[in-house]
């Protein structure tokens, strides 16, 4: 079995520069600006009535162009539909140009209120961000810096208008200061920053709307990453056969274990059982032995001494992850000399990730899975640069050791062939516990097994992973255990 759909069920995300190209196709195909505004800002109303019902006094911060514009026919609409709504406005409304002025014209001769003192309703129950937008390439600073100040003080729900303000629209990185918005709804096309650095932590729950833009106004503008939409699950796992047997799902065989750290390859199989390999061996130091089979009957347990005993294991195996408690001692160092030496499919984690970075080479058909601390030791960049260009990050590394990458932490992203990388928005805090990413390796080891290629074996692992993650979270993020995650794997195996 090779399961490789043509064309995974995805959504894209863009640059700022692709989405203002899209919106420029969609005006010289017919829509005009203006309307383009209205409805951004009819879908702001009927978003911010959905998420915040109880709130009836409404105070919109402007500052300018078309978001500004938003700001100022959200005002108008709001307040046709009864709700005491005014205006703050940081830039002279006479200044504005082109679509913006118009909607500001529409907000006075609506009897609109508006204040330029720059003041904050202390009764307003919803802020509304209209300052900058996505557009930002400068630090935030002035008055603008000083609104942003207050509003974070401000005790009222804040909703950003396209992206909140001092947020970079391609990086997520904070210009100067940014807003810490409870919510953000954004127009056209989805925008990396919402995503990358530290977007998210700053836009709370996000909300698209596409303003009605043809598809085909999108169709020659590339994105620069991707995400899985919920139906490439069933395209990629399909009810099984009814003569199906354990044969027809892959071998995974994990190698890994070192002395004192037998926790890792346990977590690691049970994923993979859990994720549908049809059967889970592990090679292990032997002191572990009696251990594991212990903690998971199901698994298939081999001490293993020399690097030559993993002979017919290795010979008998559909795909091998090595690393989960590995170590670097020379036991370890001889199985991943002799394991990445085989022509099995691979997926490397922890300290095979390590022991990797110490040397120069390069496969075609293995899966690496840093964080971000193990890609700096692979690239010889600090973390923080690593965190302040994941796509580049990404890049270097698929660049420097080929095969698929998955760069994980929050927003990870998995490198791909077939167009751009894998963005996962899936996935909490939580998460950020010891054990996570055995369990990713288990499960991209065991959907690698059961036929799937590399990239989408990864993507749709991570996405797995990351889903399971969010519903053992229901009971709460502190405290979540990688272990808690094993019985929710199943769910999302099962479409």
């Amino acid at each position: 079995m090779n399961v490789r759909p043509d064309n995974l069920a995805s959504e894209t995300i863009y640059s700022v520069e692709a989405v203002r190209r899209i919106d420029r196709a969609a005006i010289d195909g017919g829509i005009p600006g203006y309307t383009l505004m209205t409805r951004a800002a009819q879908a702001a109303l009927d978003y911010a009535i959905e998420r915040y019902p109880d709130a009836r006094r409404w105070q919109i911060v402007c500052g300018g162009g078309n978001n500004a514009g938003d700001g100022y026919v959200l005002a108008r609409l709001a307040a046709d539909r009864g709700i005491a709504v005014s205006v703050v406005a940081l830039i002279d409304p006479q200044r504005l140009s082109g679509d913006a002025q118009t909607a500001y014209a529409d907000f006075a001769a609506a009897g609109g209120e508006m204040t330029s003192n720059g003041a904050l309703d202390a009764e307003a129950d919803l802020l509304v961000d209209a300052l900058l937008g996505s557009g930002l390439e400068r630090d935030v600073g002035g008055r603008f810096a000083d609104a942003v100040a207050a509003l974070e003080a401000h005790p009222a729900p804040k909703l950003a208008l396209d992206i909140p303000t001092g947020i970079h629209g391609d990086t997520g990185g904070v210009m100067g200061v940014a807003l810490h918005a409870d919510a953000t709804i954004t127009f056209v096309g989805l925008k990396s920053g919402l995503f990358l650095g530290e977007g998210p932590a700053h836009c709370g729950e996000v909300r698209f709307a596409d303003l009605d833009v043809p598809d085909d106004r999108k169709a020659q503008i590339e994105g620069v990453m991707r995400r899985i939409a919920p139906a490439a699950f069933a395209q990629v796992l399909p009810p099984r056969p009814r003569a199906a047997h354990k044969g027809d799902f892959g071998h995974v065989v994990i190698v890994g274990g070192g002395p004192g750290m037998p926790g890792a390859v346990r977590l690691a199989g049970a994923a993979a059982l859990r994720a549908g390999a049809g059967l889970v061996s592990i090679a292990t130091h032997p002191s572990h032995h009696a251990g594991v089979i212990a903690g998971r009957p199901e698994l298939m347990c081999h001490a293993v001494e020399e690097p030559d005993e993993l002979g017919s294991l290795l010979a008998n195996a559909d795909t091998v992850a090595l690393g989960p408690g590995l170590g670097k001692s020379d036991w370890a160092v001889a199985l991943f000399e002799h394991v990445t030496a085989t022509e099995t499919p691979l997926v490397l984690d922890a300290d095979a990730l390590n022991l990797l970075a110490e040397r120069d080479c390069r496969a075609r058909d293995w899966i690496l899975t840093p964080h971000p601390g193990e890609a700096s030791r692979l690239t010889g960049s600090s973390t923080a640069e690593i965190q302040a260009d994941r796509i580049g990050a990404l890049e270097a590394l698929e660049e420097r050791y080929g095969g698929t990458v998955v760069l994980k932490g929050a927003g990870t992203l998995t490198s791909a062939d077939s167009g751009p990388p894998w963005l996962c928005t899936a996935g909490n805090p939580g998460m950020a516990s010891p054990g996570m990413g055995d369990v990713l390796t288990g499960i991209i080891a065991a959907l690698r097994a059961q036929g799937l290629d590399a990239e989408t074996a990864a993507a749709i692992g991570v996405e797995i992973h990351a889903r399971a993650g969010d519903a053992a979270a229901r009971r709460g993020q502190r405290g979540l255990l990688a272990s808690d995650l094993i019985e929710e794997i199943r769910t999302w195996v099962n479409p």
